[in-house]
């Protein structure tokens, strides 16, 4: 795989992506200023009314499902389609998959009705889509489901091969797989868990690469490095201080991300 991922900050800072999120009302904010902190352009537009119209002339379209209701189901298969019909990219984040009958019944409709380019989950969310045994700590990775990244890695390829899609597992190492290759990111710190929306960022993050790269797993890739890379340098920079200046510095680090810093720290490997 080309070390290309330092150059994908530059051009998402370059072409400034629109990148729509259609998320959810507990980390909507945080997405938006990840998604302008890196470069790109959010559009929070959620109503059915105007979603799709939206949809279809962004560069990327990230659904999450973080706080669901029947209104957002809707919304997000009308923006998703309309998406797909006009080539843009569609990131899913299936927040609490496995918790409840909607989140369940929403991940097959989804899953069926769209075609995705990356599905960006946590260990627990990730097992239930791909029909293996799980555990539900609410929208949490349950630690009974914690695995080794070479077992994760074989489900994720498998699931991205019958989804046909990019899977994202995310974690202490996070693995991902287009179906064919797979890689494998380190970076990161434990302090990201004790932030709600850390994941949802992640997201957004790769709903920004998508949108500038026509390889999702590289843009999912470069998407995983760069959280990463920020969560490292804000517990230097702040970490010891609480969650909320960490919370700071980990927005002030993506601000900051460029080409050379990537290129300096990030910690990848491809099996």
């Amino acid at each position: 795989m080309p070390n290309n991922y330092a150059g994908l900050v530059t051009k998402v800072r370059e072409k400034s992506p629109l990148v729509q999120q259609i998320t959810n009302f507990v980390t909507v904010h945080d997405c938006a200023n990840i998604t302008l902190a890196i470069g790109a352009s959010p559009i929070m537009a959620d109503a059915i009314g105007e979603s799709p119209d939206i949809a279809a002339i962004s560069s990327a379209l990230v659904l999450n499902m973080g706080t669901l209701d029947d209104a957002d189901v809707r919304s997000m298969v009308a923006a998703g389609k309309s998406a797909n019909e006009a080539g843009v990219p569609v990131v899913y984040d299936p927040v609490g998959a496995g918790a409840s009958k909607l989140r369940n019944d929403t991940v097959a409709l989804l899953t069926g009705e769209l075609k995705l380019s990356v599905i960006r989950g946590n260990i627990s969310e990730i097992k239930f889509i791909a029909g293996q045994s799980s555990q539900t700590k609410g929208v949490d990775a349950a630690q009974g489901d914690m695995d080794d990244p070479e077992s994760v890695g074989g489900m994720a390829k498998a699931l991205a091969q019958r989804l046909g899609c990019v899977i994202v597992v995310s974690g202490a190492v996070d693995v991902l797989s287009d179906g064919e290759r797979l890689v494998f990111v380190e970076n990161g710190h434990p302090m990201l868990t004790r932030l709600t929306g850390t994941g949802c960022m992640c997201t957004a993050l790769i709903g920004s690469f998508c949108g500038v790269h026509s390889d999702p797993l590289e843009a999912a890739v470069a998407g995983m490095l760069c959280m990463g890379i920020a969560g490292e340098i804000a517990y230097e920079k702040a970490g010891r201080l609480g969650n909320g200046s960490f919370h700071t510095a980990l927005l002030d680090a993506i601000s900051l991300m460029d080409a050379d810093t990537v290129e300096r720290m990030a910690k990848y490997s491809e099996a």
